[in-house]
């Protein structure tokens, strides 16, 4: 595995195997990984040639007062846990200064609304923006044919598949399913903030959306009782809820009784840690 920190060689490289016909995948982190990175990066191997993994703490998607430089940085360790992957990858770790080369004050960012606004856009402005702009960015410089997310991340999987859309970029944008601890937590790499204490109450978010999904199938319509009620669930595991909503996929909008294919989705704070989870469900259609 080849680790690349600068634009000129990532740039070769691509240029080498667009020349012999390969296809490529990316599959962009934050690093500090885990197994689900690794389950993107398995996914990525049965669907191309050659893997591009990023590592690369974007500060553009830190607002103010968040954990950008308490973020861990392991790379030497995030080496070692991609060299067991059996495959051909190219670790890509660019420094903030690779990246923005003009620094952080970029003339030229991308927002893609109104769905950035909502959700996790209220409780981190800019967080969107941030993120729609790195990842152009890293299109732009590893020219995937596919780049692989995770679904657990589902309101980041949209802006993206909706920055690729309007922009019309030539890549696929792939969503992963969310990998998960044997209590039902969502693999995050947020869960390292967590205090022995506050892991034990964190599965608490899936047995909600779990919850509420399953009186959903059941036949409930009443989607505000039905969010009061999880919240009401988390809160008395001391759980602080930011967020917990039943929407539409893809727009993201209020889910609706007339709506077949919703997400429910939510964010709690536990300490310094913030944890996102969701559960998609599609309902049958009458008929």
């Amino acid at each position: 595995m080849q680790t690349i920190h600068d634009v000129e060689t990532l740039r070769a490289r691509v240029r080498a195997w667009r020349q012999a016909g390969r296809r490529i995948a990316l599959v962009p982190t934050m690093g500090n990984l885990h197994d689900g990175h690794v389950r993107l990066v398995q996914d990525a191997v049965n669907i191309a040639d050659e893997i591009v993994v990023s590592i690369f703490v974007n500060p553009l998607q830190f607002g103010q007062g968040e954990d950008f430089a308490a973020y861990p940085r392991t790379l030497e360790a995030d080496r070692d846990y991609l060299g067991a992957v059996q495959a051909s990858l190219t670790l890509f770790a660019p420094s903030v200064k690779v990246m923005y080369p003009d620094g952080l004050e970029l003339p030229t960012r991308i927002s893609v609304t109104p769905l950035s606004d909502r959700l996790c856009g209220l409780a981190r402005p800019g967080h969107f923006e941030g993120v729609a702009t790195v990842v152009a960015k890293l299109f732009n410089l590893v020219q995937p044919d596919v780049a692989l997310f995770g679904r657990k991340d589902y309101q980041q999987l949209q802006v993206i598949s909706r920055m690729v859309r309007d922009l019309n970029m030539a890549v696929e944008v792939k969503g992963v399913a969310t990998v998960r601890e044997a209590d039902g937590l969502a693999m995050s790499s947020r869960n390292r903030y967590l205090s022995a204490d506050q892991r034990a109450r964190a599965p608490a978010l899936y047995r909600a959306l779990c919850m509420i999904s399953e009186r959903i199938q059941a036949g409930e319509r009443n989607y505000a009782t039905l969010e009061k009620i999880g919240c009401d669930q988390l809160a008395a595991d001391g759980i602080e809820v930011e967020y917990l909503s039943i929407r539409s996929q893809g727009g993201l909008e209020p889910a609706h009784r007339d709506d077949f294919d919703l997400v429910i989705l939510v964010a709690a704070r536990f300490g310094h840690a913030r944890l996102i989870d969701n559960l998609e469900l599609r309902l049958n259609r009458p008929g």
